[in-house]
């Protein structure tokens, strides 16, 4: 399954709580789009917020972020990883 990296912005002085909530409300519909967010990160000086999903395609995991009220900006396919 292929797996993606996106980008919010927007999150400015969000808490731990808050972005916790942020995230849930992508796993609570994430299954009717076949996606899965593995982990998601946040800077809440810069307000940006980062996601990393895997999924059938760049649009189902862009269609899950919208649906839940914050719409990616960025949203990159990352075919190549190293550990």
């Amino acid at each position: 399954m292929p797996t993606f990296i996106d980008v919010h912005e927007g999150f400015v002085g969000v808490t731990q709580e808050q972005f916790e909530a942020a995230h849930q409300a992508d796993l609570d519909i994430e299954a009717s789009e076949g996606v899965h967010f593995e982990r998601a990160w946040l800077d809440p000086v810069s307000g940006k917020a980062f996601c990393m999903a895997t999924g059938p395609s760049l649009e189902a995991v862009q269609r899950v972020h919208e649906r839940a009220g914050h719409p990616a900006k960025e949203t990159y396919e990352v075919p190549v990883e190293v550990a």
